[in-house]
């Protein structure tokens, strides 16, 4: 019989990367990107993972879930991933702990994939040969001329969607979208991101406007903790608007409770909060259940993937900071085609290798 690979000890890195330019939503600005590496060896093969966020989260991981992994199989994911939301219990599930789950099970998953020479696509087996992409930025910090020059931009090389920021500086807003409706012509789709920004009554205002530039897609119009005044938006929304949130789901009960609460017509997953591939299949599930589809948040390298396993996985966010940052730490990060991206079957795992020397300039 042959050996069991084993979990040696997982390896952190946190890197952390500046903007190209200032950036802001409608409830936080922010000049910098920071990335929670992990590296997993098993069997002869190195699993890499990773989250965005706080550099706290690789200091969990390494003081409370390493000990945890070491000596178990390789193979046995369910098990890995049972055993670290034990050992998570009395720190709280959202936030930094589960963000810590995630970059570990995102490792495992790759390194499962490398062992058995498959992607990660090709492991989870796949519903879409490619996945298409949303171009997403617009922050509130632009000018009108970053703001077209970037959505245009999207909208040139045949992305069908893009999206900006809002919420901000409200009475800027119809301003800004005739700008974003100019740069990308009448064929792309244009979506908007408040983040939580809007009180339930400002968000219907905003919306009956918004419905002018033909916007197909209202994220966060209030918080999304906010289940009866996402519900209000939907409900109240003009005709072809969808309202969408999730993003900030870190495990299923808040994904049952935002499903159940009928509060969105579009349901967004991160496997980078809301417990990795495994957490992600599991947002996917319930989502088909209540035939509501999915799509992910940021990290697109990542969840292209992941999204390439459902046939009901409309899109991914193609997240600019997030392909910046991609693109400058990992070898074979994906680049779109007429706005969509494949899954390269040649390359193991996500098919990502870091950019040791880069990666080393940017550590902290």
């Amino acid at each position: 019989m042959r050996d069991v690979p084993k979990l040696e000890a997982p390896r952190i890195t946190v890197a952390r990367v500046p903007t190209d330019a200032p950036e802001s939503d409608g409830t936080l600005q922010w000049d910098s990107t920071t990335i929670v590496i992990v590296q997993i060896d098993a069997g002869g093969k190195t699993g890499l993972g990773y989250t965005y966020g706080s550099a706290a989260t690789g200091a969990y991981i390494q003081n409370t879930l390493a000990d945890t992994l070491t000596g178990l199989s390789a193979f046995d994911i369910p098990s890995a991933h049972h055993a670290m939301l034990h050992k998570l219990r009395n720190d709280g599930r959202p936030g930094i702990a589960s963000m810590a789950v995630s970059a570990v099970d995102n490792a495992l998953w790759d390194l499962k994939a490398r062992l058995l020479n498959l992607s990660v696509a090709q492991l989870l087996g796949q519903a879409q040969e490619s996945v298409a992409l949303y171009g997403s930025g617009g922050f509130t910090s632009y000018d009108d001329d970053q703001l077209t020059q970037q959505l245009g931009g999207w909208s040139d090389e045949g992305f069908a969607f893009v999206k900006m920021k809002v919420g901000r500086e409200p009475g800027r807003d119809h301003h800004r979208l005739s700008v974003a409706r100019d740069a990308i012509g009448k064929d792309c789709q244009l979506f908007t991101d408040a983040n939580g920004a809007l009180t339930r009554n400002h968000a219907l205002l905003m919306a009956e406007d918004f419905a002018r530039f033909c916007v197909r897609w209202f994220e966060e119009p209030v918080s999304s903790d906010d289940l009866a005044g996402l519900r209000l938006l939907r409900d109240r929304a003009p005709p072809g608007m969808a309202i969408t949130a999730g993003e900030y789901g870190y495990d299923q009960w808040y994904f049952r409770r935002m499903l159940e609460a009928g509060a969105v017509d579009v349901i967004q997953a991160d496997a980078t909060r809301c417990g990795g591939v495994t957490g992600f299949l599991q947002a996917a599930q319930l989502a088909e259940a209540f035939q509501i589809p999915i799509s992910a948040h940021c990290a697109p390298a990542l969840h292209l993937h992941v999204c390439a396993a459902f046939p009901w996985a409309l899109h991914l966010e193609w997240f600019h900071d997030h392909v910046r940052l991609e693109h400058m730490l990992f070898e074979g990060a994906p680049d779109p085609v007429n706005g969509r991206a494949t899954p390269d079957p040649s390359r193991p795992g996500f098919g990502l290798d870091l950019k040791d020397a880069e990666v080393a300039r940017r550590a902290i």
